[in-house]
């Protein structure tokens, strides 16, 4: 579940771990962006994303959204766990530092400077030469809508504002990854391989997988379900802009 596309980086990664995986990819795009509302906004656009998904009775919920992780992980996994496993998004900061070098850190505006991330930053910075966050204004809005144009303007504006030498960034926020290729090669400049870019999805996919075990193995039938605020709906057109979009809208063959 997030507010958007930005579920599709980790849905995409279950697929490719575990391609009969059954996906409910359920979202709330017409209250989007959740960044700016209230705690209490997004814990209840959260929850009804989240008690849509559950209908289905699936055997883990993927938060895939650093703002509902960040305001309603707490409120989710009091509703629905322990019959329903809840799987948090946390910005890889952790693994990013553990590099060294100078990190910088995109994420909406929000999110940056808040007190959750500046935690994070204490918490799990500290192998880091130096760690900038990034706010990165209209982003998020401009890929959820494939709008290339203000993609790339977004990025030019918030590459401009990384300090040269970064050699690694944090994608602090789950639409990000769907065009991490192009950050890194905006940050990296004509010619330059580019900074390395750290995501969420591989790591949630991979926990989500490990919290489900071995009882759901095999019990697939790579069925993919899409819900817009509770409504049965097709994956958007903007979707198929991305990779991980394409992904998930090709039929998986059957295993005989």
């Amino acid at each position: 579940m997030d507010s958007g596309l930005g579920l599709l980086a980790a849905a995409a990664a279950v697929r490719n771990l575990r391609p009969d995986a059954d996906l409910v990819l359920s979202s709330a795009p017409d209250t989007m962006p959740w960044g700016p509302r209230t705690p209490e906004d997004v814990t209840a656009h959260a929850l009804a994303c989240a008690r849509a998904a559950a209908a289905y009775h699936p055997d883990a919920l993927v938060v895939a959204c650093n703002t509902a992780s960040v305001h309603a992980l707490e409120a989710l996994r009091a509703e629905l766990e322990p019959e329903l496993p809840v799987i948090g998004t946390v910005p890889a900061i952790k693994p990013a530092a553990a590099l060294g070098g100078r990190v910088a850190i995109w994420a909406t505006p929000a999110t940056t400077g808040s007190p959750y991330q500046l935690r994070l930053i204490k918490d799990f910075g500290g192998a880091a030469e130096e760690v900038t966050e990034i706010a990165c204004p209209g982003l998020a809005d401009a890929i959820e809508h494939g709008d290339d144009a203000a993609i790339d303007a977004a990025i030019a504006d918030a590459a401009s504002r990384t300090p040269a030498g970064t050699d690694t960034i944090v994608l602090g926020c789950t639409h990000y990854e769907l065009v991490g290729d192009r950050i890194r090669a905006a940050v990296g400049g004509p010619g330059a391989t580019g900074p390395v870019c750290f995501g969420s999805a591989e790591a949630v996919a991979a926990q989500a997988l490990r919290r489900i075990g071995d009882a759901a193995l095999g019990t697939g039938t790579a069925r993919l379900t899409v819900l817009h605020s509770g409504r049965v709906a097709e994956l958007s057109a903007a979707a198929a802009h991305y990779a991980e979009g394409r992904l998930l809208a090709t039929p998986v063959p059957a295993v005989s």
